[in-house]
């Protein structure tokens, strides 16, 4: 006897990557419910290769018997209707930024935190990361624990598919028409400068402190998943990549640690892979890891300026473990530890 799960943002870029996943990895669903706003009613969804979902209203619709939602449709959209989801006996793991965090709700990293999954009983609520802390968290949870991170300077050069399907239309559009020579279409509600053959050092609002939102989550999300006492330094930046978060970390440890130390530990970790090469090409880019899974790790090396330091690279899949994936994975997790159903 399997599961009934409402995915809500089902038409969305992490919403359908979030269908296929599911059914990758055979996911214990006897029913799946592809939830999205009224004006995508009726539209059709994948589910795996043969099944195909039909989009039913988010509004008005009754929770009663669904087990696990998976949300992703925009944190003032959970905001309003996690709490009736989770009123009729749901368990919502949600995608947005809307309860990342509250202290009753687990934020969740399976590689990271599984055992913080326990604390959903508070509010029958599960809060998935920032994709670029996700993927940093794997990255780093073998390295902490094998010498405690001081410090951490970060920074990212993000995909525009981040920002969702208006921001991959705005970079695809962008590019065409310089090739073209047309001027570029810039709209100031996607982006705040040209994206094409550009980078943007700006991704969320600004703060009073002159961090953007984009950086504030990484800081605040890094200490409550995985150490409240590391300090985070973060430089968020949006790139003309269309799938896949590239992040230049530099670390700073308690601990004596060294590069041939740390690629061991990295090379037996769940959700990793290493591949690191000192010659052309030896690293992976994003383009490379679209598609992928694993949080992918390259030039590990050394860094001389403090007494216990290394730098390296790291990309991944912004919308399969920066967010679809991960989100299936804690699904998985709290069945595995909290769930059960008769046979």
């Amino acid at each position: 006897m399997g599961y009934t799960v409402a995915v809500v943002g089902a038409t969305g870029n992490v919403g359908r990557e979030v269908l296929s996943i599911m059914a990758e990895r055979n996911f214990p669903a006897d029913e799946v419910i592809a939830l999205a706003s009224a004006r995508s009613v009726g539209q059709e969804v994948s589910y795996g290769e043969d099944e195909i979902l039909t989009i039913q209203s988010l509004d008005g619709f009754d929770f009663t018997g669904v087990d696990i939602v998976l949300s992703s449709p925009g944190a003032s959209v959970s905001a309003k209707f996690a709490p009736i989801a989770t009123k009729a006996g749901a368990i919502v793991i949600d995608n947005t930024s809307q309860f990342r965090m509250d202290p009753d709700v687990p934020l969740i990293v399976p590689e990271v935190n599984p055992e913080a999954i326990a604390g959903y009983t508070k509010r029958n609520i599960i809060a998935n990361p920032n994709c670029s802390t996700i993927q940093m968290l794997v990255a780093l949870k073998p390295l902490h624990d094998l010498a405690t991170i001081k410090r951490i300077v970060v920074s990212t050069y993000q995909s525009v598919s981040g920002g969702g399907k208006a921001a991959m239309d705005e970079l695809f559009n962008q590019t065409k028409g310089i090739y073209v020579n047309q001027p570029a279409q810039q709209h100031q509600d996607i982006f705040t400068k040209q994206i094409a053959f550009n980078t943007i050092p700006h991704i969320d609002v600004f703060m009073d402190d002159g961090s953007t939102k984009e950086e504030w989550k990484m800081v605040v999300e890094t200490k409550k998943i995985l150490d409240p006492k590391i300090k985070v330094s973060a430089t968020c930046v949006r790139v003309p990549v269309f799938v896949g978060h590239g992040e230049a970390i530099n670390l700073e440890f308690e601990n004596e640690i060294d590069e041939s130390r740390a690629r061991a530990v990295l090379e037996k970790s769940p959700g990793i892979t290493v591949l690191d090469h000192r010659e052309n090409g030896g690293y992976v880019t994003q383009q490379e890891c679209a598609g992928e899974d694993s949080v992918y790790i390259s030039r590990i090396r050394s860094d001389p300026t403090v007494d216990y330091g290394l730098s390296l690279w790291v990309v991944a899949d912004n919308l399969r473990k920066g967010a679809a994936l991960n989100t299936v994975q804690i699904a998985e997790e709290l069945i595995s530890r909290h769930l059960s159903k008769a046979p």
